[in-house]
């Protein structure tokens, strides 16, 4: 049993699975000191026994602590209490040898394109498609000038898919409707270079990183710090460098853009804890976190941070980017600066497509494009493992839409030219890093291809691979 010190009590009636209220009880022990670091946890048979409820319930809890950063699973030994902030690290399984798959049915007339954050969709539109643009159309046309943090109903509507979906509990008067994190990121550069103690102010950001967050923040007159990434994904105790102008900071933390580290607890603690202490706000982009394949998605870093966190989410993962909708959580002085930047512009998001994303989202259309996107990602995800693994490390495996192979600059820069050769276009990790870094190799996406299409690609990347090793 956990010391009797710490009690976890199992309520059947409690709106949270059993999975959750265990690991919600061992995070609350930890926390608050009751279990040290190093402490070897029961074994998920006996604190199975203990509690009531079967093995398999425990350990999607120990699973789920382990993701967070919380606990580290050791062969042979147990499962332990991590010391944090962590710097264990994980590894690939490169013994096994790839598979060849079949690409019969494919177009060879038409390029395949690997590319990160398209996502897959239904050819056809759905019955909660069809049902929202009609009830937009049983709408009079608006007469006056959107609320510029968006229509109450969408706001609710995004406060509750938040709580549900990502255990992000907030108020609708927190949440301003956007046409997607570029977009809010945007607007919230402008709110915070308001306040800025220095020209220009200063982003530090992930390298490598999002380069389509770095083009957005020079254009709107600030300067970018680089931090570097390591597996886990930004390295926290490098933000002690940042310039003095350093007013924010920006962060992938779910499944790092475009490495695919998951930041663990204690990184998160470490982000917030010098985000508090040099005045920075963080700048959270969760732009794939639905698309989880081993545990439940990680918890934001806005949940532990909302009074430092502006937390930006997309239906472009989901729903389509060509939808422009998405919307930003923030404190409520940076969400009333926002929306004067917005009325001073005239940047106001527009009511029908507010009212039709009101009406997929209560309709539940969100939900179930996620639980089909998430059935076949899952798939892909384990073909390019099979596929690639024993040429490098595999980073971001079991989650989002692209898997980071690292190779040597030169090897990955060779394998995408052989590729486009083959006609593949795959990107190698080179345009994303800005300053020199460690890290290098092929970003492999998988979310708007066919699955005859990615077999095709994972057979033209090995042959590369194969014929570079």
């Amino acid at each position: 049993m956990l010391p009797s010190s710490i009690p976890i009590t199992l309520d059947r009636s409690d709106a949270r699975t059993l999975p959750v209220q265990i690991a919600d009880g061992i995070r609350v022990a930890i926390d608050n000191g009751s279990i040290s670091p190093d402490t070897r946890l029961p074994s998920s048979r006996a604190l199975s026994v203990g509690l009531g409820v079967a093995r398999g319930i425990v350990e999607h809890a120990y699973e789920q602590l382990t993701a967070e950063g919380w606990l580290d699973a050791r062969r042979g030994s147990g499962t332990y209490v991590r010391q944090l902030p962590s710097d264990a690290r994980t590894t690939t399984d490169r013994r096994q040898e790839a598979p060849r798959f079949s690409d019969t049915g494919i177009d060879r007339s038409r390029r395949i394109r690997l590319a990160t954050g398209i996502p897959w969709l239904q050819p056809q539109a759905s019955a909660a498609w069809k049902r929202a643009w009609r009830d937009v159309g049983t709408v009079p046309p608006p007469n006056a000038y959107p609320d510029p943090r968006g229509e109450p109903r969408l706001r609710s509507a995004v406060a509750e898919l938040l709580g549900r979906a990502r255990g992000l509990h907030t108020d609708p008067s927190s949440i301003v409707v956007t046409t997607g994190s570029i977009h809010g990121l945007n607007l919230t550069l402008a709110a915070l270079a308001e306040t800025a103690r220095a020209t220009p102010p200063v982003l530090a950001h992930e390298n490598p990183g999002y380069r389509v967050a770095t083009t957005t923040a020079r254009r709107s007159g600030w300067s970018v710090f680089d931090v570097a990434v390591d597996t886990h994904g930004m390295k926290i105790a490098e933000l002690a460098a940042a310039p003095h102008a350093t007013r924010a900071v920006y962060v992938t933390p779910s499944h790092q853009h475009p490495t695919g580290g998951l930041l663990p607890v204690g990184r998160r603690r470490a982000l917030a804890d010098i985000a508090r202490a040099r005045d920075m706000m963080i700048i959270e982009d969760d732009y794939d976190s639905e698309f989880r394949y081993d545990v439940a998605p990680l918890p934001t870093v806005a949940e532990l941070a909302p009074d430092r966190t502006v937390y930006l989410g997309t239906v472009a993962k989901t729903l389509g980017g060509g939808i422009r909708l998405g919307w930003l959580v923030a404190p409520p002085d940076v969400v009333d600066r926002i929306a004067a930047v917005r009325t001073d512009i005239g940047d106001y998001p527009p009511i029908p497509v507010q009212h039709a994303m009101t009406s997929l989202l209560r309709d539940g259309e969100w939900d179930r494009t996620v639980r089909a996107s998430r059935r076949r990602y899952r798939e892909r995800d384990r073909r390019v493992v099979a596929a690639l693994a024993r040429f490098g490390e595999l980073r971001g495996v079991g989650a989002g839409m692209h898997t980071t192979l690292l190779l040597e600059r030169d090897v990955a820069s060779r394998v995408a030219q052989i590729a486009a050769g083959q006609g593949v276009d795959v990107d190698t990790l080179a345009p994303s890093t800005r300053s020199p870094s460690d890290t290098s190799g092929l970003i492999v996406g998988y979310g708007s291809v066919s699955d005859e299409e990615l077999d095709h690609a994972l057979n033209v990347l090995v042959a590369a691979l194969s014929s570079l090793s």
